[in-house]
């Protein structure tokens, strides 16, 4: 390829790629930075007078209650607290796709209010769209239980109590009971109050915060670009060709299909496809079948367009494809769950 050529054709990559990342970047700064805050502001015991009810059963430190919280106000920031908490060593590599998965619902229920309720609600009509949506967050609820459930298996229950795991902000080796380790770099006199002044805490979660981003955001950066031009140069939309027989055996009508191949690729489109076939074509029941089925064939397009630039970037490719390939196992075992509930005979 000529280097004019490959210009032309990375260049409005870029373009595109480019506002996203710094969003995503951004939001895993917040994230970041916040887990660095509420630890140092001893925010953790607060937050775990109510979180340790999902967090203790699960045998996970209190700590992780933090980033579940935040999750429900963003996905993002709540991952990249539990990034932090990863590679501090609070939390090991089973602890945190535990968390992931505990996450599910608490991500899903921002959208409520984002998307849900506002636009997918509207369109589909008060009955069909209530129904889709309950329908999604018993499946996201069902998955949080699953990680609860997980916890209490898996997880040593010495773990939930917290005592096991260092919860402070300081890299290993730090001694702050040292008299040289006072913030003013003075020593610290019998006494003293242990607990560092708000400035000296925001300015260490900030010097913490830098080096992750340093290492995350260029990663992220590479993994979107060329996932966005695989996704523009291959036709994925050969993907949808299985839907065809999943219809025929869930017995749903012939017109499911279009709206499955339009749903899997843009979920309002998908609404507003389906949505004049309500009450005619299709019943309340069989429309969220089908629009759920089409949630089914679209992680096929939305793992590369948006799961593995999302998740390589914070975890890197092992242990992202791993958080992948649990959070897409869950999601299709609810779904068919909810599919055989939605079409069993009433």
């Amino acid at each position: 390829m000529q280097p004019a050529a490959f210009v032309d054709a990375v260049w409005p990559v870029l373009v595109e790629v480019a506002p996203r990342v710094a969003r995503i970047a951004a939001l895993i700064g917040v994230g970041v930075f916040l887990a660095n805050v509420a630890v140092g502001f001893g925010a953790v015991e607060a937050v775990a007078t109510f979180s340790k009810y999902l967090t203790r059963p699960a045998n996970l430190p209190d700590e992780v209650g933090t980033a579940i919280v935040t999750t429900a106000a963003s996905t993002t920031a709540g991952y990249g607290m539990l990034a932090d908490f990863r590679e501090s060593g609070r939390l090991d590599d089973v602890e945190t796709l535990i968390a992931v998965t505990m996450n599910t619902f608490f991500g899903f229920v921002q959208h409520i209010f984002t998307f849900y309720a506002p636009v997918l609600i509207p369109i589909l009509g008060v009955e069909t769209g209530v129904l889709y949506v309950g329908a999604r967050a018993a499946i996201a609820a069902a998955i949080t239980v699953v990680g609860v459930a997980a916890g209490a298996v898996l997880l040593p229950r010495a773990r939930a109590s917290g005592g096991a795991v260092d919860v402070t902000t300081d890299e290993p080796g730090d001694d702050t009971d040292r008299p040289e380790s006072a913030p003013d770099g003075g020593a610290r006199a019998d006494g003293a109050d242990d607990h560092e002044s708000p400035r000296v805490v925001l300015r260490t979660a900030a010097g913490k915060t830098w080096p992750k981003l340093k290492r995350i955001v260029p990663r992220l950066a590479v993994v979107y670009v060329l996932v966005t031009l695989l996704v523009e140069t291959q036709d994925l939309r050969s993907v949808t060709g299985v839907a065809e027989p999943l219809t025929a055996l869930l017995g749903l009508p012939g017109a499911a299909l279009p709206v499955i191949a339009v749903f899997a690729f843009d979920t309002t489109a998908g609404a507003a496809t389906i949505a004049p076939m309500i009450e005619g074509t299709f019943t309340p029941r069989t429309a969220v079948a089908t629009m759920l089925l089409g949630g089914i064939i679209s992680f096929a397009v939305s793992t590369f367009k948006r799961s593995i630039p999302f998740q390589y970037g914070i975890w890197g490719p092992r242990f992202g494809s791993k958080v992948i390939a649990v959070n897409t196992a869950l999601k299709i075992v609810f779904i068919a769950v909810a599919l055989v509930v939605l079409l069993a005979p009433v």
